[in-house]
């Protein structure tokens, strides 16, 4: 499970999926960024970017100042650059540029979701399961976990409330606690929990890459054999992808894969995503060949992202998860006007290539 840490150390601007919508799993593989340009100057003022960008100098000053006044009247905190990566914003820049700057610049409100926030019950119903002795972690003690749960959930985020707001009889609320019960059995068919004593559970790591780039995220498990092998686990509420989009499945295990082996100098010996949703389970044992891809690649990633951030320019990429989108009123591809950017931004050199979009690999 991906954490929703923003990049600034912020709180987010709207709850992470556990899951993406089914169509992710099936999106290609995350497409390469272009090479870097030199590192801009931030304190430069510069024209509006395609991504919705503030004026140039004292325009982008004011513009600032509105977008600070505003956060602040609201409860959310001024906008900062980000500082660090983790593997769901990752995926969102990779996804759209400008659904990263709304997330994560913007921190623009987003309303939750069932799908999501079963995802996120039945991770804390896992969790929560391997308090029991070995011997009584058992499927109906897991399904028991459920309800109390759902409220310690509720009383954590309260705007997951209006969820089920207008569900005055309950069934709908009955048959969606039911579903998150039916995913928490299914595990017990693909996993024996019994035989199971993980080192970890949501593990929080962090890591400061030799290019200054900080990687952090939450891994649902990590596994410890005796002889000191490393398995990291993380628990899918979705169906498994198709074999052809197995590898944008494995990139956020690689991103944690990295981190592990940059903090403890050890490369997991296996990576496994288990879908509860269909039954499946996906593993990969890694080697420090892919994990340097990983890093290369994140490398450059980081760059693009670094130069949208100081140049405001975020372009907005149109695939089919913008049906699911909840910023359509703020994207150009829907007629919508972005908020003023918050951020100073410098012009574009001649001859420098717009930032914000990737080309394909």
């Amino acid at each position: 499970m991906d954490t929703s840490f923003e990049e600034a150390g912020a709180a987010p601007g709207g709850p992470e999926p556990t899951d993406p919508p089914a169509a992710a799993t099936e999106a290609p593989s995350p497409p390469a960024v272009p090479s870097p340009s030199p590192a801009p100057d931030p304190s430069a003022g510069g024209a509006a970017g395609a991504g919705g960008a503030a004026g140039a100098g004292g325009a982008a000053g004011a513009g600032e100042a509105a977008v600070t006044a505003t956060a602040e009247a609201v409860g959310r905190r001024p906008a900062v650059a980000p500082t660090s990566l983790s593997p769901s914003r990752a995926g969102d820049f990779m996804q759209c540029p400008l659904l990263y700057r709304f997330r994560v610049i913007d921190r623009l409100p987003e309303k939750p979701s069932e799908a999501a926030t079963r995802g996120t019950l039945v991770h804390a119903v896992l969790e929560r399961l391997f308090d029991a002795p070995a011997g009584e972690r058992t499927a109906p003690r897991a399904r028991s976990l459920v309800p109390g749960q759902w409220d310690r959930l509720r009383e954590s985020r309260p705007e997951l409330a209006e969820l089920f707001a207008d569900d005055a009889d309950g069934q709908r609320l009955a048959r969606w606690l039911g579903e998150a019960e039916r995913l928490v059995e299914r595990w017990f068919t693909l996993e024996d929990p019994t035989r199971l004593e993980p080192a970890e559970r949501e593990l929080f790591v962090e890591a400061e890459l030799e290019s200054g780039l900080r990687l952090r995220g939450i891994i649902d498990r990590v596994d410890v054999a005796p002889t000191g092998e490393v398995r990291i686990v993380d628990y899918k509420t979705g169906k498994a992808p198709r074999p052809e989009y197995a590898e944008s499945a494995l990139f956020q295990m690689k991103f944690y894969a990295l981190v592990v082996w940059r903090l403890k100098g050890v490369v997991p010996r296996r990576l496994q995503l288990v879908y509860l949703g269909s039954g499946d389970v996906l593993t990969y044992d890694p080697v420090p060949a892919d994990l340097e891809r990983v890093e290369r690649r994140l490398r450059a990633l980081w760059d693009a992202i670094r130069q949208a951030t100081e140049s405001g320019e975020w372009r907005p990429r149109p695939t089919k998860l913008c049906g699911w989108c909840d910023h359509q009123a703020h994207c150009p591809e829907f007629g919508g006007t972005p908020p003023p950017y918050p951020l100073p931004v410098r012009a574009r050199e001649s001859g420098e290539a717009p930032q914000g979009r990737m080309g394909a690999d």
